[in-house]
């Protein structure tokens, strides 16, 4: 029974997610009205400034209100109105452009199975819409890796012991339903549902240059801080700490009493953290381990082409400098 309940709980999940996944629910850039909407007004605009041109030669004709007639012309057309039309299409281009970037993410996948969508190889990876976000999150959880990470897990769990769901075949139904729902839970809330309304980047964005100290601080720091929308500032990465730690208490409804409580989930939230700063660590450095080892390059020449720009750009400043 407890099995069942497991996996009816994953079911209901993943029922309650996929419309979030379709659905716009976090819009960083402001809404403006449609191309076509747009096309409307100019011509609207269009017409009044002819109005107010004829208006205005008509009253040429008469000294006195010539003055006047300009001035009346110069204020019928308020200004704010130009500039919507290229803002909707500037926020159209950018949302364009994240999805040709998602779609790279979700080719990417280490030894060419274990997925690594959430990893960007980037330099001028643009701002995901709260939409895009769930459903990147949603593709990572459903991933048929991601079922066979579970069930390898509860063959771990089931061999140690350590979480009291019973032997057999229903003891390993359930440590690999509840392993699931642990990954699912973290995903959705993590990577999707927080990053959508706390606009937040969730994804590792990786460094690729510099010493290995440097790179390794960065990629530990990534844990707990991260790229705001738009704005690309640095702050603290709320969406993963308090993901991971509300994964956690969410867990308390399906494992056994003596692996809940509050502490335990504190506790747990925080080693998932840590667990996911030492993920950043290998993320960073796989594309150099794949290079040498395998001699493929996953950033598919990303790599060598920010090496490039960033040897012209110390050239430039050496230069500047014997200047």
């Amino acid at each position: 029974m407890n099995t069942v309940r497991v996996w009816l709980l994953i079911l209901a999940a993943i029922v309650i997610a996929a419309p979030l996944a379709a659905e716009e629910i976090n819009t960083p850039e402001p809404h403006w009205r449609s191309t076509a909407d747009e096309e409307i007004a100019t011509v609207n605009w269009a017409r009044i400034s002819e109005d107010a041109q004829d208006v205005a030669q008509n009253q040429a004709a008469e000294p006195a209100q010539s003055g006047a007639g300009q001035a009346g012309d110069s204020s019928q057309r308020p200004p704010v109105q130009e500039s919507r039309a290229p803002q909707a299409t500037q926020n159209q281009n950018q949302r364009e452009k994240a999805e040709q970037q998602i779609k790279e993410q979700e080719q990417q996948r280490v030894l060419g199975v274990v997925p690594s969508f959430n990893v960007s190889y980037r330099s001028d990876a643009v701002s995901l819409t709260g939409w895009q976000k769930m459903r990147l999150a949603f593709r990572s959880s459903i991933d048929p890796v991601t079922f066979g990470v579970a069930f390898v897990v509860a063959g771990y769990h089931e061999a140690d012991n350590d979480v009291n769901f019973g032997w057999g075949i229903k003891g390993y139904g359930q440590r690999a339903g509840a392993a699931y729902l642990d990954a699912f839970d973290s995903n959705m809330i993590g990577n999707g549902i927080l990053p959508a309304l706390l606009h937040q980047d969730p994804r590792y964005f990786r460094l690729g240059h510099g010493s290995t100290t440097h790179r390794l601080l960065y990629a530990a720091a990534a844990a707990f801080i991260c790229k705001h929308d738009n704005t690309g500032k640095w702050e603290p990465n709320y969406s993963n700490v308090v993901g991971n730690i509300a994964t956690g208490a969410i867990s308390n409804l399906y494992y056994p009493g003596s692996n809940t409580g509050f502490g335990l989930t504190i506790s747990n939230g925080m080693i998932v953290t840590a667990e996911g700063a030492f993920g950043a660590m290998f993320q960073e450095f796989w594309p150099d381990i794949s290079r040498k080892l395998f001699h493929e390059d996953p950033t598919h020449g990303l790599d060598a082409q920010q090496s490039g720009t960033t040897g012209n750009q110390a050239a430039g400043e050496q230069k500047g400098n014997k200047q």
